[in-house]
């Protein structure tokens, strides 16, 4: 295996001009896989609502589920970082409100760092828990939890003031502390102003080739659809068709089962 990997590696990475590489889980199995395979950084996301429940966005994702599932990862991983996310409302009423929430992440869900979204009022709750000893990692853009205020899934930053306010954001995150920030849904010219502005690594998704790291929801990686006639989004790359051969291994499971081929002798105890 391996050397684990810590905050301060993936600033290392950064100074080798090493992309990092990143990608979501939420159960044992695949988490297992993710790391096995070298992924640097495995994110217990809360885009979970959507992918693992089927849920249209993911505000309805509970702190307690969010710690259920980074436990079930947890056992799975031994050298990428442990980073979850912060559901919607577990940080955004109080900074107090977000390191206990934050803390109870990494008790219960044994989670290496946590993320947010937004700057402003998240910038006190960053300061709090950063001062507690908990690694937090940043998220502009296209903020999912923001997703009714910003009129849908939409790219974000394209307009002069949206773009000087983002890259406004993303120095007082740095200033407060976030170890990482991922960009989302953002121009390519915009996330290299970004990325180029900051001492920290920038982890893009729909945001270019030009930040320190790639991240994307597993699923997607592998063509597995997480709801009916679901609509990749332009940045997506699908790696395999796996739910193809799921397909297949199925209807094959069915037609020996209702044939009678399975179970067989070797599959059947003497």
């Amino acid at each position: 295996m391996q050397s684990k990997i810590r905050v301060p590696d993936l600033q290392a990475l950064q100074a080798e001009g090493m992309p990092i590489t990143a990608l979501t889980a939420y159960d044992y199995s695949s988490a297992r896989i993710l790391d096995n395979a070298g992924v640097d950084i495995i994110l217990v996301g809360d885009s979970l609502g959507t992918v693992f429940q089927g849920q249209e966005t993911t505000l309805a994702v509970t702190l307690d589920e969010m710690i259920y599932h980074a436990r079930i990862v947890s056992r799975a991983v031994r050298r990428g970082l442990l980073v979850v996310d912060m559901p919607f409302m577990s940080y955004q009423t109080s900074a107090r409100d977000a390191l206990v929430a934050a803390g109870r992440l990494v008790k219960e869900g044994n989670a290496e760092a946590v993320k947010l979204e937004g700057a402003g009022y998240s910038l006190e709750a960053v300061r709090r828990m950063v001062d507690a000893g908990i690694p937090v990692m940043g998220h502009l853009g296209l903020t999912p939890q923001s997703v009714h205020a910003m009129g849908g899934y939409r790219v974000q930053g394209r307009g002069k003031k949206d773009a000087e306010q983002l890259h406004e954001d993303a120095k007082a995150l740095e200033e407060a502390g976030v170890f990482s920030l991922v960009l989302e849904g953002i121009p390519e010219g915009l996330a290299e102003t970004v990325s180029s502005a900051l001492s920290i690594p920038t982890i893009g998704i729909g945001a270019g080739k030009h930040c320190n790291g790639q991240i994307l929801v597993l699923q997607d990686v592998l063509g597995l659809p997480t709801r009916e006639a679901q609509v990749s989004p332009k940045f997506v790359k699908q790696f395999a068709d796996i739910e193809g051969e799921m397909t297949r291994a199925v209807s094959e499971y069915i037609e020996e089962v209702q044939s009678g081929i399975f179970p067989g002798k070797d599959h059947t105890y003497e």
